[in-house]
C-alpha cells in the first residue's frame, strides 16, 4: 500500500520548489539578469596598503583628482553579460578587472605593484633577522 504525504509537508516541498526554481528565469532581451541592469554589486571592501602600490597605467593630470592613494573604499561589481568582474576604487575610479580571457580595457590582474606587502612589512617593522 502507498502512503500519501501529509498535506502541509506536501505544501512545505512544493513551496521550496517554487522558491528554488524562481531565479531560474529567462534573461531579458538586452542580456541583464532578471532585469536588475547590466552590472550587478558583488560588495565594497575597504583598501589594503597595496591598493596604494598599483601602478596606475594613466594617472589623472589634473592635480586636484583623487588618486589610488585617495581610496578608502574597493567596490566589486559583476557584468552580468560577460561575467567580468571588476574592483574599482571609490575616490579614483580606477578599476582592475578579472577577465584574463579580454585583452582590451582595463588593467586585467594581476596588477603591477610598485611596492609588494613585504616591502611595507619591513618598510613599518624594520628588516628581520
Amino acid at each position: 500500500m502507498r502512503r500519501r504525504l501529509p498535506a502541509r509537508l506536501a505544501v512545505a516541498v512544493a513551496l521550496a520548489a517554487a522558491v528554488l526554481l524562481a531565479g531560474c528565469g529567462d534573461r531579458a532581451a538586452d542580456g541583464t539578469a532578471g532585469g536588475r541592469g547590466r552590472y550587478l554589486g558583488v560588495g565594497t571592501f575597504s583598501v589594503g596598503p597595496l591598493w596604494a602600490q598599483m601602478a596606475v597605467s594613466d594617472p589623472p593630470k589634473d592635480p586636484a583628482a583623487a588618486t589610488i592613494a585617495d581610496d578608502e573604499h574597493v567596490i566589486v561589481v559583476v557584468d552580468s553579460r560577460t561575467g567580468e568582474v571588476r574592483q574599482c576604487g571609490d575616490h579614483s575610479g580606477y578599476c582592475v578587472r578579472f577577465d584574463p580571457w579580454q585583452a582590451r580595457g582595463a588593467p586585467v590582474a594581476p596588477v603591477r605593484l610598485s611596492k609588494h606587502a613585504a616591502d611595507l612589512a619591513t618598510e613599518t617593522t624594520g628588516p628581520t633577522k
